[in-house]
């Protein structure tokens, strides 16, 4: 019997008490966790939480929809610029092709522009 009273001795009157404590607000907490009210609380948050993943859903579409427009009208203009640049390549390649037929330097003019 005193090896009983002995080990009851060396038990910490602080540390059980906290240890109790927490025993018993865990078992409120469980009976208020699962209360109807709590319920009612954790459906209306859940269905808060869809509506505005619906939103944000809606809002992503839109934007991927307006990037998807940007991107293709970026092509066709970036299309169009080369078609142009192409275009003049040709016309300025044509235009020095026709200057250079028509006249070709004489022995004493190519001489000249050597000096």
């Amino acid at each position: 019997m005193l090896n009983c009273l002995k080990c009851l001795s060396k038990i910490d009157g602080k540390k059980t008490g906290i240890f109790a404590a927490g025993v018993l607000f865990g078992t409120a907490g469980i009976k208020i966790l699962s209360s109807k009210e709590a319920k009612k609380v954790y459906t209306n948050c859940t269905a808060a939480a869809l509506r505005a993943k619906e939103c944000i859903m809606n809002t992503a579409a839109t934007i991927q929809e307006n990037a998807e427009d940007i991107y293709a009208e970026a092509q066709q203009m970036n299309e169009e610029r080369e078609a142009e640049e192409a275009e003049e390549v040709v016309s300025t390649s044509d235009e020095e092709d026709s200057g250079t037929e028509d006249k070709e330097p004489e022995d004493g003019e190519a001489e000249s522009e050597k000096e």
